[in-house]
């Protein structure tokens, strides 16, 4: 089965997932779907092109099964055809990710988003098997490289062979290597996704196709604006933007990225941030302090051009 074409130019976020306290909740917290709707629709009525429910910022790790597939239903509902949803549905073998991406297909999400498998460090083999079995549910597949996390690195000559598979139409790239954009348009004709904040600007001056974002959901029109300005030749003025975004994008690839953008959230105040679960504890006051005041330097920038 082969899927329909999908565009993904634009901002699709990577969405957080608010909780409220809980004591008979999985880590004392329970998922607060009302708010991840209210969160999801804000993001779409600012412009962003769609959104990613069950990433690693939707700490889909730390949900139970009947979670992670609400969330998801969640965002479909919310997005009500105004924007995109690309459902996280990672696993550690392939039959436990092609079970999620079935789920996502009957749920209404509009493509997937696909680790290697995770907690084990798969041969090439594996990995061709891992895509090829997901591929066959029919969704769009946007494979994602974070060999940070996963310790498998999707190299440029395994993309090219990966993106044979019908159903595999981009790749959001989070290696950290700035060649990857050209090397991965030079061997095959999929979408690289920008999938760093921090290297947004070289991605998208280098011909990525779209952000797969972090930081959107606490700058939603911001992260627009800049998307915008560097794909529309207007590099000087996205540059300038970027430069004064950059220090909390930075935050993206820390290991506390959870902890921060939820923070940033709520120090934006237009939606809510809040805790993390287990495994992820809370931000030191020294880092607090620290993505606050890049927080703000940013909303100020913003709010001074307003």
């Amino acid at each position: 089965m082969t899927a329909p074409a999908l565009d993904l130019g634009g901002v699709v976020v990577a969405t957080t997932l608010p909780f409220t306290p809980d004591d008979a909740a999985p880590g004392g917290l329970a998922v607060d779907y009302d708010r991840y709707a209210a969160h999801c629709s804000w993001l779409i009525d600012n412009g962003c092109r769609g959104v990613g429910p069950n990433g690693s910022l939707g700490e889909y790790s730390s949900l139970t099964d009947e979670e992670r597939r609400r969330v998801v239903q969640t965002a479909v509902e919310a997005v009500g055809g105004r924007g995109l949803v690309i459902a996280g549905v990672h696993g550690v073998g392939w039959h436990q990710a092609r079970h999620w991406a079935e789920l996502a297909a009957e749920d209404g999400a509009d493509g997937v988003l696909l680790l290697p498998p995770t907690l084990y460090r798969a041969n090439r083999q594996e990995v061709l098997t891992h895509y090829a079995k997901v591929d066959e549910v029919g969704l769009p597949i946007m494979m994602y490289n974070n060999p940070i996390d996963t310790k498998v690195d999707l190299v440029p000559d395994l993309v090219a062979e990966l993106a044979q598979l019908p159903n595999v139409v981009a790749i959001k790239e989070f290696s950290l290597d700035a060649r990857r954009v050209r090397e991965i348009r030079d061997l095959c004709d999929i979408d690289v996704i920008a999938g760093a904040d921090d290297l947004l600007f070289e991605a998208l001056v280098a011909g990525a196709t779209g952000w797969f974002a972090g930081y959107p959901n606490a700058f939603p029109r911001e992260a627009v604006e800049l998307y915008d300005l560097l794909t529309t030749g207007r590099i000087d003025q996205g540059r300038t933007l970027f430069e004064q975004m950059a220090p909390v994008f930075a935050w993206d690839s820390k290991t506390e990225f959870v902890q921060a953008i939820k923070y940033s959230i709520d120090v934006a105040g237009e939606s809510t941030g809040g805790p993390t679960r287990p495994p992820r504890g809370p931000l030191s006051e020294a880092q607090r302090s620290i993505v606050r005041r890049d927080t703000e330097r940013a909303l100020a920038y913003s709010r001074s051009r307003a």
